[in-house]
């Protein structure tokens, strides 16, 4: 107390102004790091600064964020509303899900798969490297805790391996997070499986939290994994049984999710141990 007392009055006054700079600016920098970069009432627009073609149809748009720190604020599982225009000038709005986390900071990714009559895909498939997405969110109804369940059963479809890969993804990457991860990811061809890399390397990174099971209708010659539909029994094989502490996540065609909420169920999937997004 002596030491303070004998300070000059000019120096704490500075020191406690300076004080209360620097935490009110962690406290700025914190919420604004919080808050993200998306609106959920209003589109915004967002540079395209890089797209990369995986396929004849398709391809990778990185779009960049407002400074080189900002991260999009998406929760996992969520996903956003994108707008564009479609081959007659319409307006069109369709849900995408990131295949980047907040983790990536400064942009955001989506891999998208381009149809020959799909409207927004026209939108995409016309999109140049300068060119603005109108973007808002985030959108969903999942909410998830590290930990929350001991295990996530994932049955993707075709480009409804977004949102597996995202979720997946958190929870690899989060040293805190033992959940584990069991994949089924149906296709028609070798060709249509997305992220194939992506998913492979966690595969390699986290082999003992990971396991993917591919399935395909038309696989090659040489194939080790699953032919033709995803059965009941390959669910049983691949997924963990049917417990309080797990969770079945689906995302696919319309016909493929109505087929596997049937299988399910008769193997005793109970309701609120499902989640469709």
């Amino acid at each position: 107390m002596d030491f303070i007392e004998s300070l000059d009055p000019q120096i704490l006054l500075g020191a406690t102004v300076a004080f209360v700079v620097i935490v009110a600016a962690a406290y700025l920098f914190t919420s604004k790091k919080a808050k993200g970069s998306l609106d959920a009432e209003n589109f915004k627009d967002f540079k395209l600064v890089k797209r990369t073609q995986l396929s004849h149809n398709v391809a990778k748009f990185r779009f960049e964020l407002p400074t080189s720190t900002s991260v999009l604020g998406l929760p996992i599982g969520q996903h956003i509303s994108c707008r564009g225009k479609d081959s007659q000038g319409e307006d069109i709005i369709k849900p995408y899900t990131p295949t980047t986390l907040d983790s990536d900071v400064g942009y955001f990714e989506l891999v998208i798969k381009m149809y020959p009559q799909g409207r927004m895909s026209h939108h995409f498939r016309e999109m140049r490297v300068e060119d603005h997405l109108a973007v808002k969110g985030p959108k969903g109804r999942f909410k998830y805790q590290p930990g929350q369940v001991r295990a996530f059963g994932m049955l993707a479809g075709g480009s409804g391996i977004t949102p597996m890969f995202q979720v997946a993804r958190a929870i690899l990457e989060n040293p805190k997070d033992k959940t584990k991860v069991h994949l089924i990811y149906a296709n028609v061809t070798y060709e249509d499986i997305l992220l194939k890399e992506e998913l492979d390397g966690l595969t390699s990174n986290y082999p003992d939290r990971f396991k993917i099971y591919y399935v395909l209708n038309q696989p090659p010659e040489v194939w080790d994994g699953g032919v033709g539909f995803v059965s009941k029994e390959m669910i049983q094989a691949q997924l963990p049984a049917p417990t309080h502490d797990i969770q079945i996540l689906r995302c696919g065609p319309p016909p493929m999710n109505k087929a596997m909420a049937a299988h399910l169920e008769a193997l005793g999937y109970a309701p609120e141990m499902q989640f469709q997004f």
